[in-house]
């Protein structure tokens, strides 16, 4: 099959097991492995769990193979969003960053939503990489 020689299907099939779906902690697990959090911290549990929550068509509470490739390629966008403006590369973004970050994603938000996503999000007026992508899920999520 073609998915077989794709190269993060050896990831993804290493954590899946017989049934062909991974749970947030395999997803976990497999994000670490294919170096998908780059140079980052490794997503954390809600982070993964809100990740399959945003592809999870059939509402199973896991992923399969096609789902995982999609999240892949929206985490590569994200990422390179994030580096973008991870300006001294110290794996977080301030938060005028995360601002110009997401209307860049072409979100456009009133300041007092940009407010209650720095309050949510920024850890002393910071966003690691973990953060910024649970902002973008939810984002996605929204709209």
């Amino acid at each position: 099959p073609p998915q077989q020689q794709d190269p993060l299907y050896g990831f993804f099939s290493q954590v899946a097991g017989q049934d062909g779906q991974i749970s947030a902690d395999e997803l976990q697990r497999c994000l670490t492995q294919s170096g998908m959090s780059g140079s980052y911290q490794p997503f954390s549990m809600e982070s993964c769990r809100l990740m399959i929550n945003m592809l999870d068509r059939d509402m199973s509470g896991t992923m399969g193979f096609p789902e995982f490739k999609d999240l892949c390629q929206a985490l590569n966008g994200w990422k390179a969003t994030f580096s973008s403006f991870d300006r001294d590369h110290s794996g977080t973004v301030e938060g005028h960053e995360l601002q110009q970050a997401i209307t860049t994603m072409g979100y456009n938000l009133s300041p007092q939503a940009m407010n209650c996503i720095m309050k949510r999000y920024s850890n002393h007026g910071r966003i690691p990489f973990d953060e910024f992508v649970s902002c973008c899920v939810r984002l996605r999520a929204l709209t």
